[in-house]
């Protein structure tokens, strides 16, 4: 699921992303991705664009929150929690912090090929 939807971020021009082991202090979720966008109209195309290739992946939707304000996108795939954040929210609010002593999951991206 973290692969899926860190190509479907970086294919949006998604930046810094980070995703975190969180199995351990929250049962109800294994994993989190933290993914910041440039703009609000970013944000919303990073979120989509994960919503939409997790859903064809055959992954189920549990809620989605903060679409419309596009500030801090919140989208619950049950095992997997997605966090699109404007960048000012990102700092603001540093999940990496409240987070830090989760492991830090590899994140594989397809390598970019060179245009001819």
């Amino acid at each position: 699921m973290i692969r899926i939807a860190a190509a479907a971020a970086d294919s949006k021009g998604g930046e810094d992303l980070v995703a975190l082991d969180v199995s351990e202090p929250m049962p109800l979720a294994d994993g989190f991705l933290l993914v910041t966008g440039r703009s609000e109209r970013n944000v919303a195309a990073i979120a989509d664009e994960i919503e939409d290739k997790l859903l064809e992946a055959g992954h189920k939707r549990l809620r989605r929150e903060g679409r419309q304000e596009a500030r801090w996108v919140l989208v619950d795939f049950g095992d997997l929690i997605v966090h699109v954040f404007h960048e000012e929210e990102r700092t603001y609010y540093g999940l990496e912090r409240l987070w830090k002593d989760c492991p830090v999951i590899p994140i594989d991206l397809p390598a970019a090929t060179p245009a001819e």
